[in-house]
């Protein structure tokens, strides 16, 4: 009996362990994994990271297969679909939604790619030598060429692969790999750093923010915690429902509203004393265009000097004015998912988080 229980225990490996979403996933670990043996946690911090990291997921694909991982969670992104450069909207849409991926910023062709990486790895036979028992986590991707379930790297998009953050769960070797990719919509919670700047920004302009973004350009949001929650369920899942969940994708949602970005925002900013002005945007399009490339070019003039990255760039204004909002329930009939947050309990933690960085800025 001891000797089976002892089977059962489970080693997990988190890659990004310390970022944004890691530190929420090792958390959720610690507090709802009743059969962890062992957790590890994988971070670098390199840069530039887009070269430094161009190989990670192939290395974590292979580190899978020659130790027999068996089980790999992919944390891919929304973006791997869209918005796309052309703007057009993604309403309620959900896994397998048509829609025309296209993309020429770095970040999400480096997921899609990753993404597809992963999904294509599903099925290969992992090294007969070890054994154990481990799961791996890891969040990044690309873009689409024509199956919405199955992607592959489109010729705009020729960045390598970029590795996030992933769950390995490791059995037996000898055995087909099983993977999985998870992909959240705009994540928001404790420890979210845009949310912070937009906040720090607000308290420099006297307590005010101004609309940029039409209100009626919706996205969908999800809080980090129930993020967290479904890699854990995901994982857990995984060994069991094999034929079910390899090869799949899955948006991360919950019970999160759908508003413009900057509405939604003020979800958790307007309670701690700063306000959005304008029922319109202040300022035209033609002119954010104008600002966001500038900025642009700012970052590439001062890259030899200095680390410049503006909130405002052609990408950031691109997605903030993309309608991007999903409808699905595919994880909660794949693997039983169900929010462990409701969304009054993600508000009131997120704001007070956001309330407690109000003190330390001061």
């Amino acid at each position: 009996m001891a000797d089976s229980a002892q089977a059962q225990k489970l080693v997990y490996l988190v890659t990004g362990g310390c970022g944004f979403l890691g530190e929420h996933v090792v958390r959720m670990l610690l507090q709802r994994e009743p059969r962890l043996g062992e957790l590890r946690v994988f971070d670098r911090h390199l840069g530039p990271w887009l070269e430094e990291l161009k190989t990670g997921t192939r290395n974590v694909i292979e580190a899978c297969v020659q130790t027999g991982t068996r089980f790999l969670v992919y944390t891919s992104s929304m973006e791997v679909v869209g918005p796309n450069t052309k703007g057009h909207p993604f309403y309620r849409g959900n896994e397998d939604t048509p829609y025309e991926a296209v993309h020429r910023h770095p970040y999400p062709c480096s997921k899609a790619l990753a993404e597809w990486l992963v999904l294509e790895a599903n099925g290969r036979k992992v090294s007969p030598e070890k054994g154990g028992t481990e799961v791996g986590l890891l969040p990044c991707t690309p873009t689409y060429p024509a199956s919405p379930r199955r992607p592959g790297p489109r010729a705009s998009c020729r960045v390598p692969s970029l590795s996030s953050a992933c769950l390995c769960h490791q059995v037996r070797g000898g055995l087909p790999l099983v993977t999985c990719a998870l992909r959240p919509t705009g994540i928001y919670g404790e420890g979210h750093q845009i949310m912070r700047d937009f906040y720090r920004q607000g308290l420099r302009l006297g307590g005010w923010l101004f609309r940029a973004i039409p209100a009626s350009v919706e996205h969908g949001r999800v809080y980090v915690g129930n993020v967290a929650w479904m890699h854990v369920l995901a994982a857990r899942e995984l060994e069991q429902r094999a034929a079910l969940m390899g090869g799949q994708v899955y948006f991360c949602y919950d019970g999160s509203p759908y508003k413009s970005y900057e509405d939604f925002n003020m979800e958790f900013l307007g309670p701690c004393g700063l306000r959005l002005v304008g029922a319109r945007p202040l300022l035209p399009y033609w002119l954010l265009v104008f600002l966001a490339a500038l900025n642009a070019l700012l970052q590439w003039l001062l890259r030899p000097l200095v680390l410049y990255a503006p909130l405002l760039n052609p990408y950031t204004l691109a997605v903030a004015n993309t309608t991007f909002t999903v409808s699905t329930d595919k994880a909660q009939r794949h693997f039983g998912y169900e929010p462990l947050f409701s969304w009054e309990d993600s508000r009131t933690r997120t704001i007070l988080w956001v309330q407690a960085a109000r003190g330390s800025a001061q």
